[in-house]
């Protein structure tokens, strides 16, 4: 390779949902023996999967796969409200680490319904989080990825909603919700944009750099929605050879001049800094942020209840006096660190076969 430089682009990589739902079943693994069950993939990227798997996670499709009695997480894309039944009647312990963008879309979605709205809902079909909203209102929900499925559309009686999947670009949102304005007239969308404020942010800082680069790495996983986004923006901003990769691995090396990287909201930093090494810049990298982020979601309640009362044990057995107690440090905790730890202890066990 001869690459001069590489530009990073400021905020990437993981979204606030995307850590709690990590440090979340990072919890489960370091709480119950395994096999610990998630269904679907915790987040849509292969390391952080298999990182899981050597620990005992077992990921399924269907929650009846999961043995009666075992501890189950629900993935971070939200899950359609009959497989939340169907996981806390199994009688294992359930934590649902659904991100709380996506609970808001599921509210919209059936508030809407319950008024009489057909809601034309804009995500990409088969998608984890468009199948679980899609779930939420069956009968008064219609599936739109472009303009052109708003045309094939059926004439509605009563009011139309607009909805969004979070995950999308800014740009095929609004060229799809241009196009049912067009189509119903007067539909109702939230004041509030569906649209992850992550997924934009890491959008507009691709945006930035990306005319001024020779190559555009976006790293993240062929099934992770927002990471084949940002492949999109960059295209569309002006860099005419844009790479998705998985890993530093998969690069080509052919690779020259500026190059600019960013990272999907389901890939770690780890990722980063592998690329960054492989590309081998001669004159350094200079990261290009456009805001900062300090959004912050706890862990999911049922989590939380779990912890307090393990806490409370723990300080009860042990009699420590309430004013030697530590506070959590889960905020200031970053999912990247956690991941790095569950590393650690995957070697350690590793050896020990």
């Amino acid at each position: 390779m001869a690459v001069d430089r590489v530009l990073l682009a400021a905020p990437r990589g993981f979204c606030a949902g995307v850590e709690m739902a990590i440090k979340a079943l990072a919890w489960m693994v370091r709480t119950f023996a395994p096999p610990v069950y998630c269904y679907h993939e915790i987040v849509h990227n292969r390391l952080v999967v298999d990182r899981f798997e050597r620990l005992g996670v077992v990921f399924v499709d269907d929650v009846a796969e999961v043995p009666a009695g075992r501890p189950l997480m629900l993935s971070a894309h939200g899950s359609a409200p009959e497989v939340v039944d169907e996981a806390r009647q199994r009688g294992g312990y359930v934590v649902d680490a659904i991100c709380p963008l996506v609970t808001k879309v599921h509210h919209e979605v059936r508030v809407r319904a319950g008024k009489g709205y057909r809601v034309v809902y804009v995500g990409h079909e088969g998608h984890d989080e468009a199948v679980g909203t899609m779930a939420v209102a069956p009968a008064s929900i219609s599936l739109v990825s472009e303009p052109a499925d708003v045309d094939a559309l059926d004439d509605f009686e009563g009011p139309v909603a607009v909805l969004a999947q979070t995950t999308l670009s800014l740009r095929d949102w609004s060229d799809v919700a241009d196009a049912a304005k067009a189509r119903f007239g007067d539909v109702w969308m939230p004041g509030r944009s569906d649209l992850c404020f992550a997924t934009t942010n890491r959008q507009g800082a691709l945006a930035e750099i990306a005319p001024h680069c020779d190559a555009v790495v976006v790293i993240g996983s062929a099934n992770s929605s927002n990471t084949m986004a940002l492949a999109k923006v960059a295209a569309e901003s002006g860099c005419e050879r844009v790479l998705r990769a998985n890993a530093a691995s998969e690069l080509p090396e052919d690779l020259y001049g500026t190059i600019g990287v960013t990272a999907g909201a389901s890939a770690p930093e780890e990722l980063v800094d592998a690329v960054i090494a492989r590309l081998a810049p001669a004159h350094g990298t200079t990261e290009i942020s456009i805001t900062d982020e300090d959004e912050y979601f706890p862990p999911p309640r049922e989590l939380r209840e779990l912890l307090s009362a393990m806490e409370i044990a723990v300080h009860a057995t042990l009699s420590v006096s309430p004013v030697a107690r530590t506070a959590a440090t889960d905020r200031t905790t970053a999912a990247s660190d956690v991941l790095a730890s569950l590393a650690a202890n995957d070697l350690v066990r590793l050896d020990q076969i």
